[in-house]
């Protein structure tokens, strides 16, 4: 059977980068200039009720732009990778469907290129008696002391992985002890079903931890120490695989004794700062399939970015 050629195939635009880059007010001003919907592939914006704590852009801030993927579930509710496919490309066939162009936005690695290179998830079938052997597992040595187990046993998938994100450990590890083979090597891929292009947006390192520390204090002056006691409050387990969302677990051990909230505050950062090092991990500054901006150095970067893919919207569609 023939391969379609890129142009034959319908086009979806990625904006990656780390936490705190400006991904969410970039993709909001692309998405406006060039007739745009915008579907989230942060695994953290699934989740009702947890707006501030994720950085979720307000209705306000979202205006007449029509996004997918927030929201989408309540936090003990469990969204696999397959399910985020699934739901992801429903979104984006809509977005087409409609005479738009769909704009992927995330900093979740294993989501975007779960889209953009078109895995193939490992078909394991769930193994309940070995996923709660594996969890009590780890309540005994820690979930950290698991994932330096999956390190020994997988360092690639270990190392895109949170080290507090149990359901996704158990399932790297479950999939390792059922095939006896590397959790990183068993991702498949599909043919293309898009012509993508992906926009990386950069800043300095010093410029994103500046930046995270200012989105910090203004999440807990609009609420973010509310809005977790609300959870917990609701019925919601600090336990609950949600919770690894940056920052929750964090106030929750605050909320319940076990630590100052400038301790909470200071772990917090500690922890963003390692999760967008874990972050570059997946988006490269040589990968050469990411069309890299600078938004430190480049007041032009949003036009040029548009300026790019207009061009290529008009190679689609000459008048």
């Amino acid at each position: 059977m023939k391969m379609p050629s890129k142009l034959e195939l319908p086009q979806l635009i990625a904006i990656v980068g780390a936490t705190a880059v400006g991904k969410t007010a970039a993709a909001l001003q692309i998405a406006d200039r060039l007739g745009g919907e915008i579907i989230s592939a942060d695994a953290r914006t699934f989740y009702r009720g947890m707006d501030i704590g994720t950085a979720k852009p307000s209705e306000l801030e979202q205006g007449d732009i029509r996004h997918h993927l927030i929201s989408v579930a309540d936090p003990d509710e469990t969204w696999s990778l397959a399910r985020f496919q699934r739901e992801a490309h429903e979104a984006i066939r809509g977005v087409l469907d409609r005479g738009n162009l769909p704009i992927l936005v995330g900093g979740s690695g294993q989501y975007v290129r779960a889209i953009t290179e078109g895995w193939l998830p490992p078909k394991i079938a769930p193994n309940e008696r070995m996923r709660k052997a594996l969890e009590r597992w780890a309540d005994e040595v820690g979930v950290e002391n698991l994932h330096a187990r999956l390190a020994q046993l997988d360092a690639e998938a270990a190392d895109k992985m949170e080290a507090r994100n149990l359901r996704r450990i158990v399932r790297a590890l479950e999939v390792i002890f059922s095939t006896g083979r590397k959790f990183s090597d068993q991702k498949g891929k599909g043919d293309p079903r898009y012509e993508i292009t992906q926009i990386g947006l950069h800043r300095s390192r010093e410029a994103i931890y500046e930046r995270i520390d200012m989105r910090l204090e203004a999440m807990m002056q609009a609420g973010f120490l509310e809005e977790v006691r609300g959870l917990i409050g609701a019925g919601y387990s600090p336990d609950l695989p949600s919770f690894s969302a940056i920052g929750y677990r964090q106030l929750a051990e605050h909320l319940d004794g076990k630590a100052t909230l400038e301790d909470a505050l200071t772990e917090i950062r500690r922890v963003s700062r390692r999760f967008v090092r874990r972050q570059a991990n997946w988006f490269k500054a040589d990968d050469a399939n990411i069309h890299w901006f600078d938004l430190d150095e480049n007041g032009e970067a949003i036009y040029e970015i548009v300026k790019l893919i207009r061009g290529k919207m008009e190679k689609r569609n000459p008048k």
